[in-house]
């Protein structure tokens, strides 16, 4: 054999090999923490992190980056174990065509566990990310910090939070928990905008049961301490409940058809056949006539929006505040509502957070903000005052004022004093304030104004009078000032409208102020009331 071919047969034979080496190390990181743990995960109800890539993304979209990033670690004899991934699966894909960045945490690898190496894999694709201008998704399942790197991934944590603040408010940043979450992982998720959490397989907690045990001697287990149904019904810490893996993906692509990519594009629109001028007859019997009787404002929403469907968020926690998405003409707007039904739609410190974190959500990304009203006002209580339901409910009234989206406002019934102000009056830059001439636009509710007003004239009347004067001057109060028309007449509502037309008239105004313009001062940010 000639040298020119002995060379050319070594060359193809050098190329073979490497075709060789590239599936063998593929294979390898494919299979994570190999075939035994993957079925012991699946017992569990849980899938592996990338099944959980494939069913989140649109089909063949994953394109996978630092796939044979390896760890560096020497001690422990962490040298002799050293798989391709490091545990961690990256890359970016498409949901309903629009391109997003995702990592996933491998259980079966290290149970997922932090390292320096696999902490620079989600860096990098958030970095990307807020290059790209594109969403973040984090699919956590992990042990915590990798304990025989020590400090190197603790400074792995602080890189990923340093990035997440960095990112809040460019690009949406959504997090789901799909297993344990604990230590100093949490506070990645926490500064993300939503969290899902899955019913059974996932909690979260900064100190476990054990230590809790050890320095409070309090018992609690770990779903009392930290799973789903507490974090989205007590703590508020999570946004989202889903069955399983499957049920939290399929959320997690729902809410991403209400949001942009970044902070700089408008929400997707999406064609709708309900038409703009759509009446709903039964919105003007919702209100009972009888104003201590509850009713669901929900039905509200769903009579005005598309086809519908509303997509709540926090549906479990501050029940007395209704937040979430839905479309009008095709277009995503973000919804706040009282909930007559659960506490009397009052404010109090849980449902003003939740509010305040709402809005300024929306108004981050461009989402209109819709907003339906009956408040009777803030919750009473030493617990609420010691609790500083001044500082919590000034939240609310901080993020109404400072939104510069297209802002609208339906009063539907009670607006009772400052928490008339705080959900988003027309004195908070509220484009557009309506009110159905069932509205109660008062400093407080007739009962208790009467009491002050005409305590006088009360306690001089008979006791067999007494109480007739009272019901006088209740319905004479109501008649004169707990209605829409004193507010109309000044300008604070811009009309009263028939709630069969509610739809209609918001659609209208949306349109409007399509390309609204509205600024803030020149500051480096403001100073909510934390």
């Amino acid at each position: 054999m000639s040298d020119k071919k002995k060379i050319l047969s070594a060359s193809a034979s050098n190329h073979h090999d490497r075709m060789e080496e590239l599936r063998k190390l593929s294979a390898e990181a494919e299979a994570g923490g190999g075939v035994e743990r993957r079925e012991k995960e699946h017992k569990a109800g849980k899938l592996t992190a990338r099944e959980r890539i494939h069913l989140l993304l649109d089909e063949n979209s994953f394109e996978e980056l630092d796939k044979f990033v390896r760890h560096n670690c020497v001690d422990f004899g962490m040298e002799e174990q050293r798989p391709p991934g490091d545990g961690f699966v990256t890359g970016f894909g498409r949901i309903d065509g629009r391109l997003v960045y995702v990592f996933a945490q491998d259980f079966t690898v290290f149970g997922g566990s932090l390292s320096e190496a696999n902490a620079r894999k989600i860096c990098k694709i958030m970095d990307l990310a807020m290059r790209a201008g594109a969403p973040l998704i984090g699919l956590n399942d992990s042990g915590g910090a990798r304990i025989q790197e020590g400090v190197a991934s603790l400074a792995g944590y602080a890189d990923i939070f340093l990035r997440n603040t960095l990112a809040s408010g460019v690009i949406p940043q959504i997090s789901a928990i799909m297993g344990p979450c604990a230590g100093g992982a949490v506070y990645s998720p926490a500064i993300t905008d939503f969290i899902f959490m899955t019913r059974e397989t996932s909690y979260m907690f900064v100190t476990g049961p054990d230590v809790i045990k050890t320095v409070t001697h309090e018992e609690v287990t770990k779903q009392e301490l930290g799973g789903a149904m507490t974090h989205n019904e007590k703590s508020g810490v999570a946004h989202f409940i889903a069955r399983d893996d499957a049920d939290c993906l399929a959320m997690i692509r729902e809410l991403m058809s209400f949001l942009p990519s970044n902070n700089l594009e408008d929400p997707a629109r999406r064609a709708t056949f309900d038409s703009p001028t759509r009446r709903d007859e039964s919105l003007n019997s919702l209100v009972p006539e009888d104003a201590q009787q509850p009713y669901d404002i929900k039905d509200a929403i769903h009579a005005i929006v598309d086809d519908g469907y509303f997509f709540e968020v926090h549906e479990h926690f501050a029940k007395n505040l209704v937040v979430g998405f839905a479309r009008l003409d095709g277009r995503p707007a973000g919804f706040v509502a009282n909930q007559p039904s659960f506490l009397a739609g009052v404010l109090d410190i849980s449902a003003s957070v939740k509010g305040a974190r709402f809005v300024r959500f929306c108004d981050a990304f461009n989402i209109p903000l819709i907003t339906f009203e009956d408040v009777p006002g803030f919750l009473p209580g030493t617990q609420q005052e010691f609790g500083g339901i001044i500082r919590h409910g000034a939240k609310l009234l901080f993020a109404f004022a400072e939104a510069t989206v297209p802002k609208i406002t339906v009063i539907t019934r009670k607006a009772y004093g400052g928490a008339y102000c705080v959900m988003a009056s027309k004195h908070l830059r509220t484009d557009a304030n309506f009110a159905w001439p069932t509205a109660e636009i008062a400093v407080m509710g007739p009962e208790s104004a009467v009491n002050i007003v005409y305590k006088r004239e009360l306690d001089k009347a008979s006791e067999s009078n007494r109480e007739v004067l009272r019901q006088e001057k209740i319905e004479e109060f109501r008649q004169r000032f707990a209605n829409p028309f004193v507010a109309a007449e000044r300008g604070y509502i811009d009309a009263v409208i028939e709630p069969a037309d509610t739809r209609a008239r918001i659609i209208t105004a949306l349109r409007a102020l399509e390309n609204k313009r509205d600024i803030n001062p020149r500051k480096k940010h403001g100073n909510i009331p934390l």
